[in-house]
């Protein structure tokens, strides 16, 4: 299929349909990273809420469930390389959509770059608990970086289709291996089979005495970190067979089945650590929550594999977050939002080379500029790195749950039932409730305090581009509407047929 303006250039810019359900499935599940996310998000949690860590994973995931309705009803009727960037622009209109898909691009960078440093963490934890390298120092996660970041580019230069399935392979070992462990665990609480005295008790669906709604909430904002990137699959809407019925599907079962995963994962870890003052204590000090309790339950060598298993997967993200931020990148590139050169892709693979490129050094530079700043913990760089890009991403959530609210007002949704329009105002809400908590909570004191700011600046940065320069708005309006496959799904039987454009509410013609 070719759209006007094609063929301008004889330089190679297009992407591939290469890729199953199953491809859009693994970008968003490596983007989630649940073995990582359930070794070293719940500690964070578990600082604030106590033992109440899987009930702050239940808010967090009814609330990620909402924002999902707004990407499965988008990605219905949009495919795009650029996720928000487009679904927004064709919804809002491009202002909106250039200031979501920047918000999204800083995320997916700043996830790539606190991945590959958990990636370095999880490692130096492996080669201690090995007895490889004895006592890793504070800096053995920096040293170890670099090799991460080198395996990164390299994976990611492959095809969609490789790529991604490298992805779910990583994932699929160690997730698997996970609930072996969590099942085993569980069991030996419920048998009385415990090391500590550990007992079954479904107090961690509780709050603490005196604990609130608001702490609960702050502690859900890291829940909220862990399920983030399920969206991912949105970026492989131009890469994906049948992007209107796989995308979807994909958000849908990922969000579904991680929420589930999640929920009971963490249920067990805290069992399993005990839910008394000095098991919360260990809990949050554990340098990786399933290899212990792997080690603790069933025998050393099995927590070893975990965790190594857990640097595979972080591994894997930080992969996931560069494929997904290179076609936001590619996108940018493609619709006169940058260089042109950002949208060339390799005639071999149709990977994004020099948005990879691009990519990989904003990665490079966030890793060493803290390090430079004074960030001697590694773990300080998932925290405050993890923080900012969870704000930057509640940004570009409301903007895509605003889009599917004008869908529903204008009567340009056709898919669905008319009450489900409260369902992206509801998402709203909540995504301002978890705004404000994670603002009052990393504004308390401390260096936590210039995560918000950081993160408001990048999305200033990104209104300032717009407002200042109305004619990137009219460029990448034009664009979107001319060649960018953002198509109106009103014809259902053939899924990649050209259609309508919905943005603005203007029609482009595409021909084959």
């Amino acid at each position: 299929m070719t759209t006007a303006g094609e063929g301008k250039s004889s330089r190679n810019t297009q992407l591939r349909r290469t890729l199953s359900l199953l491809g859009a499935i693994a970008i968003s599940i490596g983007l989630m990273a649940p073995s990582m996310a359930a070794n070293i998000t719940p500690q964070a949690t578990a600082g604030i809420v106590g033992r109440a860590v899987p009930l702050a994973f239940v808010l967090a995931l009814v609330t990620v469930a909402f924002v999902a309705h707004s990407f499965i009803r988008l990605t219905q009727h949009f495919h795009h390389a650029g996720s928000v960037y487009g679904f927004v622009g064709a919804t809002l209109g491009p202002r909106a959509g250039v200031v979501a898909g920047w918000a999204l691009a800083g995320t997916y960078v700043l996830f790539a770059a606190i991945t590959v440093a958990a990636a370095g963490i999880f490692t130096g934890t492996f080669l201690g608990d090995v007895g490889i390298w004895h006592d890793p120092p504070g800096w053995a996660p920096f040293a170890i970086v670099p090799f991460v970041l080198v395996l990164v580019w390299a994976f990611a230069l492959f095809s969609a289709r490789q790529a991604t399935r490298t992805v779910l392979c990583f994932e699929g070992v160690t997730v698997t291996l996970i609930v072996v462990v969590a099942v085993i665990v569980l069991v030996k609480v419920i048998a009385h089979q415990t090391p500590g005295g550990q007992h079954f008790t479904l107090s961690v669906f509780e709050p603490e005495p005196g604990t609130d709604f608001g702490t609960i909430f702050k502690g859900a904002i890291f829940g909220f970190l862990a399920f983030a990137g399920f969206e991912a699959a949105g970026t492989l809407g131009e890469e994906t067979r049948q992007p209107r019925r796989n995308i979807p599907r994909a958000i849908f079962g990922v969000v579904l089945l991680g929420g589930v995963y999640f929920v009971l994962v963490t249920a067990v870890e805290v069992l399993g650590f005990g839910t008394g003052s000095q098991g919360v204590t260990a809990f949050v000090n554990s340098g990786s929550l399933l290899g212990d309790l792997s080690s603790t339950y069933v025998g050393s060598p099995l927590g070893d594999i975990i965790t190594a298993g857990t640097a595979i997967s972080a591994f894997a993200c930080a992969l996931a977050s560069t494929v997904a931020a290179s076609r936001l990148v590619y996108a940018f590139g493609r619709d006169g939002l940058g260089p042109r050169a950002l949208s060339r892709t390799s005639r071999r693979t149709a990977t994004p080379t020099v948005a990879l490129a691009v990519v990989g050094a904003l990665t490079v530079i966030v890793i060493y500029a803290l390090r430079l700043g004074g960030v001697s913990d590694a773990f300080n760089i998932f925290a405050w790195g993890g923080t900012i890009g969870t704000l930057t991403l509640i940004v570009a959530y409301a903007l895509a749950a605003l889009g599917v609210a004008r869908l529903y007002a204008t009567g340009r949704h056709r898919r669905g039932y008319r009450w489900e329009a409260v369902i992206p105002v509801a998402a709203l809400v909540l995504l301002g409730f978890t705004m404000y908590y994670n603002l009052e909570f990393t504004t308390d004191s401390g260096p936590g305090f210039w995560n918000p700011v950081i993160a408001g600046i990048w999305v200033v940065l990104g209104i300032a581009i717009v407002v200042a320069w109305p004619g990137v708005g009219r460029r990448v309006g034009d664009r979107l509407l001319a060649e960018d496959g953002l198509t109106s799904a009103s014809d259902e039987t053939v899924e990649d047929q050209p259609h309508a454009q919905l943005a603005g509410g203007h029609e482009s013609v595409v021909t084959e």
